[in-house]
């Protein structure tokens, strides 16, 4: 029995609620019989014997060996985001980009062929477009909107597809259900970055994901502490792929940050529900504004996609994005008047928090490809906080005062 099947097998949460398993899902207690989850700060373990330590190694005991491998702090993280998605498996990872990278390369070869929607983050694109076929990966970038673009960049030779929906930072989304069929029909694997939506507002694997990735660092966190990432999958992905590429290649999630992502897990659905409201009526709120050309956001019936969003979120999510007519130097001075809503390149924390994609999060694109994209130099993305909306309202009041100056 492996750590993580103790966790399992201790808890009868299958029939929880989701708020009920954020609290007390995969809780692994010691013999003092604490309430909340112990920090176990170790990097390695003793054992008994010999034979145990031999044992443990051959995987014929359960029990842990070595922190970068398996940790009682980190093995309850990762059970109760496994019970939350109702994945058969997980794995946290040191950041969001970890887990990504770790997904792909742990299960493409060269020669395999990737399609990918060309809107996502500027280091997801990195890893896509330049790392991968570093290693003889072939890669395609697609309209993720487009379900014809799909089907017609999937090849023979196609492993794989690669997905954030909603996108980063334009919320364009991708039908998983229509994408996961073209994929699978053709042998190839569902990936979708999951981020923008939370495992509470969309559900991947319910509409033919196989791997679902998350940057703990955004809401699971939800404060701006620690960094982190979760990847979910089948127990075949894990033993066939994942679990000897993390433990080889190492790149492990601290047993404390663990612990951080544990205590934001039991808020998180309390915080998404508020930041979700606020965020409507923040992008209600600007898109009556005349100086703002364009407000996306997910849970506006405006929106390009919205009846999609319908049927595959519960939710509108928390980031707002929208354009401020007069391009980069009126955005800038709007960013620079802002008070109480602070310029960070993070998103789903407590605290609002707003950036500038063209010189941020994807400065690193070519201007062409930020245009296909429509990341155009007066773009902002709003991460909606806890904050009152009246005060919020008032900051953004300001900020377009001092950019019409």
């Amino acid at each position: 029995m492996a750590p993580r099947d103790a966790a399992k097998n201790r808890t009868p949460s299958h029939d929880w609620a989701p708020e009920t398993l954020l609290v007390h899902g995969g809780q692994l207690r010691s013999g003092f019989g604490e309430t909340a989850e112990a920090l176990f700060l170790t990097q390695s373990y003793v054992y008994e014997t010999a034979e145990q330590a031999e044992a443990r190694f051959k995987d014929e005991e359960p029990g842990f060996i070595y922190s970068r491998f398996s940790n009682p702090t980190v093995s309850m993280f990762e059970e109760r985001m496994r019970l939350l998605e109702g994945a058969e498996a997980a794995r946290a990872t040191a950041t969001g980009m970890a887990a990504v990278t770790a997904a792909l390369l742990s299960y493409l070869r060269a020669g395999d062929h990737l399609v990918a929607a060309r809107a996502m983050f500027g280091s997801c694109r990195y890893v896509v477009e330049e790392l991968c076929p570093r290693f003889g990966i072939a890669a395609t970038l697609v309209d993720g909107r487009d379900i014809g673009a799909w089907r017609k960049a999937i090849r023979p030779s196609t492993k794989a597809v690669f997905f954030e929906t909603p996108a980063n930072p334009t919320l364009e989304v991708v039908d998983i259900a229509a994408v996961a069929e073209l994929a699978h029909a053709a042998g190839a694997l569902v990936m979708v970055d999951n981020v923008f939506a939370t495992p509470l507002l969309q559900k991947p694997l319910r509409l033919g994901a196989d791997v679902v990735i998350y940057s703990a660092t955004k809401h699971i966190d939800g404060q701006g502490r620690c960094l982190g990432g979760v990847v979910l999958c089948s127990e075949k992905f894990l033993k066939d792929h994942l679990h000897t590429f993390l433990r080889q290649t190492g790149p492990s999630i601290s047993p404390f940050n663990a612990w951080v992502m544990l205590k934001g897990l039991e808020t998180l659905p309390l915080r998404v529900e508020a930041q979700c409201a606020r965020a409507a009526r923040i992008a209600d709120w600007l898109a009556e504004r005349p100086e703002i050309a364009r407000v996306l956001y997910c849970g506006r019936t405006d929106h390009p996609q919205a009846a999609l969003i319908e049927r595959q979120m519960s939710g509108g999510g928390q980031v707002v994005t929208f354009d401020i007519a007069g391009g980069r130097p009126t955005a800038f001075r709007f960013l620079n008047a802002l008070k109480l809503i602070r310029i960070s390149n993070n998103l789903g924390d407590a605290k609002s928090l707003i950036t500038h994609p063209a010189t941020t999060t994807h400065q690193r694109l070519k201007p062409e490809a930020r245009a296909e994209l429509g990341i155009g130099d007066g773009m902002l993305r709003l991460s909606v906080g806890l904050e009152a909306v009246e005060d919020l309202t008032a900051d953004l009041e300001a900020g377009l005062a001092a950019a019409a100056g």
